[in-house]
């Protein structure tokens, strides 16, 4: 497996919690499912961000970043910046829940919703391509050696199970 497919497989879970963003968001009430975001912004902070976006932001975005990788550009910039917004949107979330604000929690939701569709959509399709070719082989091993590590250091065992268990979740929903 390349760092790059693990990557989009992890971006498959989030989809079902982005998914169900969407469905939640669509529901005819003035009341806030504080149970179903706070679930939501507690995967996102942990398995998107602290998770995923950190592998992503800690090494491969890194290596693409040295000197000696030859890529026609270089989009880390800009997915940096996404991930930036997407942390915003999440903090409208929260602030909108504690808020008991209905629309600045939908607003803020489906923001990030539409935000993530687009990225994982310019990761997969875009990025992780360019990655695949410019990344050699042995980096490529280092890397998923790196990714296990990281794994390891920021979820006690179980706890990336219990996330994914929770995605599935969000889509039964």
């Amino acid at each position: 497996m390349k760092p790059t497919e693990m990557l989009a497989n992890e971006h498959e879970h989030i989809l079902k919690v982005v998914n169900a963003l969407i469905r939640e968001c669509s529901k005819d009430t003035q009341n806030i499912n504080k149970e179903f975001f706070e679930g939501a912004i507690d995967f996102i902070r942990n398995y998107a961000d602290k998770f995923h976006h950190a592998k992503e932001e800690d090494i491969l975005f890194k290596e693409l970043c040295r000197d000696d990788v030859q890529m026609h550009c270089n989009p880390t910039e800009q997915m940096l910046y996404e991930h930036d917004l997407g942390r915003g949107f999440v903090k409208g979330m929260s602030d909108g829940i504690k808020e008991n604000n209905r629309k600045k929690v939908v607003d803020n939701a489906l923001s990030y919703a539409n935000l993530l569709q687009e990225h994982i959509y310019k990761e997969n399709n875009i990025l992780y391509s360019m990655a695949d070719e410019a990344l050699d082989e042995k980096t490529q091993k280092k890397m998923l050696q790196m990714f296990k590590k990281a794994e390891a250091e920021r979820f006690a065992k179980g706890v990336k199970e219990k996330y994914i268990e929770l995605a599935s979740e969000f889509e039964r929903r």
